[in-house]
């Protein structure tokens, strides 16, 4: 029962998805939906991108957490509309629902916003298995947290468009052994496009940028 009650609420889910990538398509608004572990960067890749990109477009963020508005807070000094989502009022979920997605979006002006950030709830499970209606999923994973999470949780990585490795700068200082990272990840999902950064020092940063941008453009036309 408890299977089928499940399969149920997934079949939901993904109704709403659908309809969601619909309608912020015919709006001409890339949705992009970033999920990673708790401290794996996700707040400050979405700060910096937004940072190096504010003055072509405008952006708006939907931020999800189990509780609080610390990330919220951050990001809203960019001057930018952001919506929260706490989870703790619904059992706290460890993932965000394409439903809820859109119900955010209505306190957005949508006609002046290019671009919308999904942070999903820091985890590598749940928000995998939940599709938010975001036309690419980017799943960030840390230098410190290891090569061996695609085997471990190989569906994040197998539903994710692209992956971002941060914390590049700590490399040195923690180790990870990249090429057993990729061959891990080929395994899992050969075809994700990977990028490296260092929030810190800007290092990758351009070619991570040239591809949002490329997907806002693909977006527009």
């Amino acid at each position: 029962m408890e299977v089928k009650v499940l399969q149920n609420i997934l079949q939901a889910n993904d109704a709403f998805a659908e309809e969601n990538r619909r309608f912020f398509r015919e709006k001409r608004i890339l949705v992009l939906n970033v999920m990673g572990s708790p401290g794996s960067g996700k707040t400050t890749l979405i700060e910096k991108t937004i940072r190096m990109l504010e003055d072509r477009y405008n952006f708006a963020v939907i931020e999800g957490d189990v509780a609080s508005t610390i990330d919220a807070d951050k990001l809203s000094k960019l001057d930018i509309p952001v919506a929260q989502i706490n989870t703790e009022p619904f059992g706290g979920a460890c993932h965000l629902e394409a439903n809820w997605i859109r119900q955010s979006t209505e306190s957005f002006d949508l006609d002046k916003i290019d671009m919308i950030f999904i942070e999903n709830v820091g985890n590598l499970v749940c928000p995998a298995e939940f599709d938010t209606g975001a036309h690419k999923n980017i799943v960030i994973l840390s230098i410190p947290e290891g090569e061996d999470k695609p085997a471990k949780y190989p569906l994040m990585f197998r539903v994710s468009h692209a992956m971002v490795i941060s914390k590049l700068d700590l490399i040195d200082a923690v180790g990870c052994d990249m090429e057993l990272l990729h061959e891990n990840l080929k395994k899992v999902n050969d075809g994700i496009i990977r990028f490296k950064v260092s929030s810190k020092s800007g290092e990758g940063f351009d070619d991570w940028l040239k591809w949002v941008q490329n997907e806002i453009e693909g977006i527009k036309k």
